[in-house]
């Protein structure tokens, strides 16, 4: 049985709030160009996290036009430093892919009945939570099977999901060395931005629905 969005959405949540808590941080040691900035990154976590959160909920539609009962089965994405869990779904000759936030369950669903609405997508007891919009083609990378029979779910901690994630910041360090080259900025200019950019490349990852299995 799922605990409901405390286990899918938390963890995307509370990489949300540490962005903004690491935004909030450089605030008092900004000037009027960096608290401008700090602004513009603030804002735009807040409206995507909000945008995925209303693709999670069903307040803005998936394209996951199909109701009723159809065939599914969980699949892993791995594509560079993007690992995501996507829910293939067929519906007579039709297949779509779905991507949702991961929850345990996810890594050990084996082939089942999903049950669709225009707003949710149930399994037994299980919710899942969409993580963005359906694709018609397969998704890009290598696509990992789940096990064929059913196995005890594993667990992961908001540690080891960071560390993962935290992969997503390796280009943080250009972003701080570029601000400093068109702003002018100094050695704290460039700590400042490449601390933001690390917290805001983490939440892109996990606000996106990244796949710690």
């Amino acid at each position: 049985m799922s605990d409901g969005p405390a286990r899918a959405l938390t963890y995307p949540l509370l990489v949300t709030s540490g962005t903004l808590a690491v935004i909030a941080a450089w605030v008092p040691f900004a000037d009027v160009d960096q608290l401008s900035a700090l602004a513009v990154v603030a804002l735009a976590v807040l409206a995507y996290t909000a945008y995925q959160g209303g693709l999670a909920f069903g307040v803005f539609p998936t394209g996951l036009v199909a109701t009723g009962t159809v065939r599914g089965r969980r699949v892993r994405q791995q594509h560079r430093l993007v690992s995501r869990s996507w829910l293939e779904i067929s519906s007579g000759d039709r297949m779509v892919w779905q991507p949702v936030f991961y929850e345990p369950s996810l890594s050990v669903l084996t082939p089942a009945e999903l049950e669709l609405t225009d707003r949710s997508i149930h399994e037994g007891g299980t919710r899942f939570f969409p993580s963005g919009r359906v694709r018609t083609t397969e998704p890009a990378g290598k696509l990992v099977d789940n096990p064929s029979r059913p196995v005890d779910p594993p667990t992961f901690g908001i540690a080891r999901r960071l560390v993962l994630d935290l992969q997503q910041a390796v280009g943080a360090p250009l972003v701080g060395l570029l601000w400093v080259y068109v702003m002018n900025g100094g050695l704290g200019a460039f700590v400042a931005t490449t601390t933001v950019a690390a917290a805001t490349f983490t939440w892109l990852s996990a606000i996106r629905g990244s796949d710690p299995s």
